[in-house]
């Protein structure tokens, strides 16, 4: 075994072992209480390429990532690092033998400047032992300019939009000059400009001889950028490919050992009366003069460019953020929304964009997250829960939506996204909504849930549901969406019926 020290200054001298794989994996396995996340995995990087990884939530990815990255330790099987086995005990032991990782979820420090975040630990030195703030600085500007990323090194992170935040941690994970960079869902919160930029600094850490791996759910993003794809199944390995011979079909038909037939089954329905009309909603400095009219058994979607406001409008219709005027009615009845509880009340139920921070209480188990909404109005008698009727009402539903886990005492941390995604869903399923708004419902979760939400949503159609979608993904919002609304700078630029919807109307009405 080689020590992290040795590795540095073999990566220093510029010495390499003789070995064709940067990074290989060879029979990991990984086990946590009652479920087994990785059996008998093996993956190998080479130098100068991008290597995509894809599975469906809960296939194990982020758990070999983490072991890769010292944050898991496996419980048996190698690592070998530039030819020599290495075995790595924490985040700092893989930094300090040239391995980096970028987490989906971010880790910056808010009140720190972006310059403290990159180098922290690592701070130039005055003379008197002080941070030199200067050099610190001048070193991140450097960086940045290497980069092509336009901030500010002295700006506080709490400042900077999600999208910047993601290129400060791209930028820090590149500062470690590491050999393997591990990328996790690095465009969930970018722009196309900004994902080009993306994709050109990867090229160029790829040039530079560089091994990434990239973890995405996003087919478009596997075949322009990754030079290899590994599939994973149900925490095994099941095959890898070039990336050059190999279809999106084949990739998904590995993914869910199964073909999806289709991916958007939107089906006709019967459209009732308005059960949601919106008039003149706005809310001061944020959007202005929206209405529209949402049916029983209809899929309205809400699209447009991130800071169009179309979260804003979901939040003021739930009463999360009260309307400056305008109304809400329900069934033909104006109703005053100032809060969420008066929503639920009148049949809302409302699935946010950012299941971790506004969603989920990821420290609770799964039977406390879906029981939020039902607990105290159904299920709970002269000061008495229903324990029993509440847990087989919740594994119902948590078997319904296929939530892949032992037993409901799981804690939600501890789910893949998507399947977290399904116990936020199961929450406000156990209200019977009659009026859905979802906000990016699929975002950041695999095909194969993909699929069956969309295929949920089309049943609670079916139903008599009405059903407000906003989506950030195209080809979503025209696959599931009966009408489509168009929104830019908070304000509704246009309606576009299923029939005469395309990608290119969209982006006309959204760029207005």
């Amino acid at each position: 075994m080689v020590s992290p020290q040795t590795m540095r200054a073999v990566r220093e001298s510029g010495a390499t072992p003789q070995s064709e794989f940067l990074l290989e994996i060879s029979h990991a396995r990984k086990e946590f209480p009652g479920v087994v996340a990785l059996d008998d995995v093996s993956l190998q990087l080479k130098r100068g390429t991008v290597h995509a990884l894809m599975g469906e939530n809960g296939a194990g990815k982020s758990t070999l990532m983490k072991i890769i990255a010292g944050i898991y330790t496996p419980d048996s099987g190698t690592v070998q690092l530039r030819g020599n086995d290495i075995r790595l005990k924490s985040p700092l032991d893989a930094l300090e033998n040239g391995i980096a990782m970028i987490h989906q979820e971010l880790n910056l420090m808010p009140f720190m400047t972006v310059a403290e975040n990159i180098w922290i630990r690592r701070e130039p030195l005055t003379r008197f032992g002080f941070v030199d703030h200067r050099e610190l600085n001048r070193r991140t500007a450097e960086l940045f300019a290497r980069l092509n990323i336009d901030i500010d090194p002295e700006i506080q992170v709490s400042y900077l939009s999600v999208a910047s935040r993601q290129m400060v941690e791209i930028a820090k994970a590149v500062s470690y000059e590491s050999d393997v960079l591990i990328m996790d869902e690095p465009t969930s919160a970018l722009t196309e400009t900004e994902v080009a930029h993306l994709f050109a600094i990867i090229r160029d850490l790829r040039a530079q001889g560089k091994g990434i791996v990239y973890i995405t759910h996003k087919m478009s993003e596997l075949f322009e950028i990754a030079d290899e794809v590994s599939v994973f199944r149900d925490g095994r390995y099941i095959g890898t490919h070039a990336a050059a011979d190999v279809t999106r079909d084949q990739i998904i038909r590995e993914m869910v050992g199964r073909e999806i037939t289709q991916m958007f089954p939107k089906e006709e329905v019967a459209i009732g009366n308005v059960v949601l009309s919106v008039k003149n909603l706005s809310l001061k400095g944020v959007f202005d003069d929206i209405s529209f009219d949402v049916r029983a058994g209809e899929i309205l979607g809400i699209a447009g460019l991130v800071g169009s406001g179309r979260s804003n409008v979901a939040e003021t219709i739930f009463g999360v953020t009260p309307a400056s005027s305008g109304t809400i009615s329900i069934n033909g009845e104006v109703v005053n929304i100032a809060t969420p509880t008066i929503a639920i009340q009148h049949g809302m139920a409302f699935i946010t964009e950012d299941r971790k921070e506004t969603g989920c209480l990821l420290a609770l188990d799964i039977q406390e997250n879906m029981q939020l909404a039902v607990l105290q109005d159904k299920y709970t008698r002269f000061g008495f829960v229903a324990q029993g009727e509440l847990s087989r009402t919740c594994e119902d539903m948590a078997q319904k939506l296929r939530v892949k886990t032992p037993n409901l005492a799981e804690r939600v941390e501890n789910l893949s996204g998507g399947n977290q995604q399904k116990v936020l869903i199961g929450r406000w399923l156990l209200t019977n909504p009659k009026i859905l708004i979802l906000d990016e419902p699929t975002r950041g979760i695999d095909v194969g849930a993909k699929a069956e939400i969309h295929k949920l949503v089309t049943q609670l159609a079916h139903q008599g549901v009405a059903v407000v979608m906003i989506s950030s993904e195209l080809p979503e919002v025209l696959g599931m969406s009966d009408r489509i609304m168009v929104m830019h700078h908070g304000r509704a630029t246009g309606f576009l019926d299923r029939s005469e919807a395309d990608q290119v109307k969209i982006m006309d009405l959204a760029a207005r």
